[in-house]
């Protein structure tokens, strides 16, 4: 019988992994809660990351790196996904610009998890929680461990 990682060594592997690519720290991202099939992650205002100079606006291939990141570590702090996880497909909807010096957060759920596929919704805001910056489905690998 394979021993599966209690849920805080799960945390702790999740924020290691977060820390490990190197994107996402080139992002500044950072875990605010994660455990139990749910991740929020928090990414600062960047100029670097602006995609429109005239409006200061973030790009959204950061948006999108940010909720792709965000839904990965949901799924790695689920307790029915002993290891790793890869992205399958990730749908978003961008609904409208983040506003420019705002940090925007990304929130992921594991919404529904096989032996081999977790799936996930994920939503993008920025201080006005309301009106979501974006949505995302996604499904991701449950990788066993070896």
């Amino acid at each position: 019988m394979q021993e599966v990682p209690m849920a805080a060594d799960k945390t702790r592997i999740a924020e290691q992994f977060i820390q490990s690519i190197p994107h996402a720290r080139a992002l500044g991202m950072s875990i605010e809660e994660i455990g139990d099939g749910y991740a929020r992650i928090a990414m600062p205002y960047d100029p670097r990351l602006i995609g429109d100079p005239q409006t200061g606006v973030i790009h959204g291939g950061a948006v999108s790196a940010l909720m792709d990141t965000c839904g990965g570590a949901c799924v790695m702090s689920h307790p029915d996904a002993p290891g790793g996880t890869a992205t399958i497909d990730l749908r978003i909807d961008y609904m409208r610009a983040a506003r420019p010096g705002q940090t925007i957060l990304a929130e992921a759920r594991c919404t529904h998890i096989t032996r081999t596929v977790a799936f996930v919704r994920a939503t993008a805001f920025d201080d006005d929680r309301e009106n979501p910056v974006a949505t995302a489905t996604g499904a991701f690998t449950v990788e066993q461990p070896r």
